[in-house]
C-alpha cells in the first residue's frame, strides 16, 4: 500500500472543493490551553471530543504515554512556546489507561531495531556517547505515576512562568471518561 499517493490524491481534491475553509482559525489557541497526550490512534478524535475542544481551542503535542522525558527536550520546548509564543495559560498532560508505553520493555526493543538492522556497533557508539537507550526506550509501571512525573516535570521547570496552572488527567480509551490525577489550580 502507498499511503502517501493516496494521501496526495484525496488532498488535490480537498484542496480544490475547498474543504479546508470549515477548518479556518488562527494559531493561537481560542481555550488557551496545551494539551500532551500519548499518540495512541484511539486518542485522535476521542479525547478532543470528550473535552468539547474543537479546531483552534488548544495546542496538542504527542508524545508516546504521554510522558515528557527531558525538562529541555522537544515537548517542553513547545509546552513554552505555546505559553510565551501563544498565549496558552494552562497545562494539561493527559495519560490514558491501557497505554501501550506500560508494555513496552528496552531490552526487547532493541532486540526488535537490532532484528530490523541496526548493528551492535552503533548502540556501542551510542552508549559511549553517553545515551542509555536502556532507560531512554523503557516504559513505565502505572500510568498515574507516569502522569505525575510528567506533571512535576512542568511543574518545576525553571522556565515556566508564575501563575501557569498544570494539570494530569488520564482519560479511558473506551469512553472519554476522564479521571482527574493532578489539580492543577490548588497551586495556585
Amino acid at each position: 500500500m502507498q499511503n502517501v499517493t493516496e494521501i496526495l490524491e484525496f488532498n488535490k481534491k480537498f484542496v480544490e472543493s475547498k474543504d479546508y475553509e470549515k477548518y479556518k482559525t488562527t494559531k493561537y489557541p481560542g481555550k488557551q490551553l496545551v494539551v500532551i497526550s500519548c499518540m495512541d490512534t484511539r486518542l485522535v478524535e476521542l479525547l478532543p471530543k470528550a473535552m468539547d475542544l474543537h479546531n483552534g481551542d488548544f495546542k496538542l503535542i504527542k508524545s508516546a504515554g504521554a510522558v515528557i522525558s527531558h525538562p529541555f527536550g522537544s515537548v517542553m520546548r513547545s509546552i513554552l512556546v505555546a505559553i510565551y509564543e501563544l498565549g496558552a495559560t494552562e497545562v494539561l498532560v493527559i495519560g490514558h489507561y491501557d497505554c501501550g508505553m506500560s508494555n513496552i520493555q528496552s531490552d526487547k526493543m532493541l532486540a526488535k531495531m537490532e532484528e530490523r538492522g541496526i548493528s551492535q556497533e552503533t548502540f556501542a557508539v551510542l552508549k559511549h556517547s553517553g545515551i542509555h537507550l536502556d532507560k531512554w526506550l523503557q516504559g513505565f509501571d502505572c500510568v498515574q505515576e507516569a502522569v505525575r512525573g510528567s506533571v512535576e516535570m512542568v511543574k518545576n521547570h525553571p522556565l515556566l512562568p508564575p501563575g501557569i496552572s498544570v494539570h494530569g488527567l488520564i482519560i479511558d480509551p473506551d469512553t472519554g471518561k476522564l479521571d482527574l490525577v493532578v489539580d492543577g489550580y490548588e497551586n495556585d
